[in-house]
């Protein structure tokens, strides 16, 4: 990563205070950049955020995205150059319970950010941080590419694919540069949130219990925290230097010899833990969720050089690492910079 390029880099971060959005201040605030984050309070507990007293690191606004006046105000005082919004409603199953909060925050979410960032001169570069699940899903066994339809079944993938069109208007309507970002089912320590594999495995562990998973043969494109992260951040440098030649859309996925089934996700977890927890499949009823989805990651590869670094088994362990750290109570802020330094290595 450019840390001269980072170095003193006025970034501001909405949903820095989610699972990803706090990794990302760490890396951020290791690289030297001064950032300014705007999120509401963590959305779960415990927190990453809260674990590692991230808003001694920046400056932590605690404030809602739909809140267009409150953002404005924000974003013109912080002053910066580039934007990361990450600020979401990102839960399948939570988005079938809430639907017009999925939608508000996610949608009007977006035009609220991509609005202030418009008026706020300072800033040169958006990134519009998304999901894999943007694509009309028909159950290709490929890679979805970045041309390819967008669509959506359950609230939340439709919700991100509009938050897609919302950038594309922004980008085309009043010559932005913003581009968008796609990534897959990110994994990594500190992770809580609901009706997600590896917070539910963790939170088996402590418990004692067996992880309920369902769905086993489904495959996703698992990574770990860091790849997508380091995708944005190369993507912001490209559209803060090159303007309008990298304002597109962007996937950020593993390679599709590492794209695994739930079953095997929760067995290597299963056999991490020294085969203390086991697992059994929920069989009742569930809604809706794609038996197959991969990303084809050739597009950053060729033109922003990313590259996956982390295979599964290595972002598995690292989870374990992180977890046993956590149970036995270690310095989970100095945990989290030894393994960002080590994959800058």
């Amino acid at each position: 990563m450019n840390k001269q390029f980072w170095e003193n880099r006025r970034v501001f971060i909405t949903g820095h205070t989610g699972f990803k959005g706090s990794w990302l201040c760490l890396w951020l605030h290791m690289l030297g950049a001064k950032v300014t984050g705007y999120a509401l309070e963590p959305p779960t507990r415990p927190s990453l955020f809260k674990l590692c007293r991230i808003d001694r690191l920046v400056k932590s606004i605690i404030a809602d995205v739909r809140d267009l006046k409150a953002l404005k105000r924000a974003m013109l005082a912080a002053k910066p150059e580039i934007v990361i919004h990450m600020a979401a409603q990102p839960i399948v199953r939570e988005s079938y319970k809430v639907p017009v909060e999925t939608f508000s925050t996610n949608v009007m979410g977006t035009v609220n950010v991509l609005e202030a960032a418009r008026i706020c001169k300072s800033v040169t570069a958006v990134v519009n941080v998304t999901t894999d699940k943007v694509y009309e899903n028909v159950g290709k066994k490929q890679g979805y590419r970045e041309k390819e339809p967008l669509g959506g079944y359950d609230p939340y993938s439709s919700s991100k694919a509009c938050s897609e069109l919302v950038s594309s208007a922004y980008r085309r309507s009043y010559s932005m540069n913003v581009a968008t970002a796609r990534a897959g089912n990110v994994i990594g320590g500190g992770d809580w949130a609901d009706d997600r594999l590896v917070p539910d495995f963790v939170r088996a562990i402590l418990k004692g219990q067996r992880v309920r998973i369902r769905n086993p043969k489904a495959v996703r494109p698992w990574q770990y925290v860091l790849e997508p992260l380091s995708g944005y951040l190369m993507l912001a440098e490209k559209l803060y230097k090159n303007g309008s030649k990298y304002a597109e859309a962007w996937n950020f996925g593993p390679d599709q010899d590492d794209a695994k089934t739930v079953e095997w996700v929760i067995k290597k977890l299963c056999q991490g833990w020294e085969g203390k927890v086991g697992y059994v499949i929920d069989q009742s009823r569930h809604p809706h969720e794609a038996d197959q989805l991969m990303l084809d990651n050739t597009k950053a590869q060729r033109k922003l050089h990313w590259r996956p670094r982390c295979d599964m088994e290595t972002a598995l362990e690292k989870i374990i690492d992180w977890t046993v750290a956590y149970v036995k109570g270690k310095d989970l802020l100095k945990m989290c910079q030894e393994q960002i330094r080590e994959f800058m290595k």
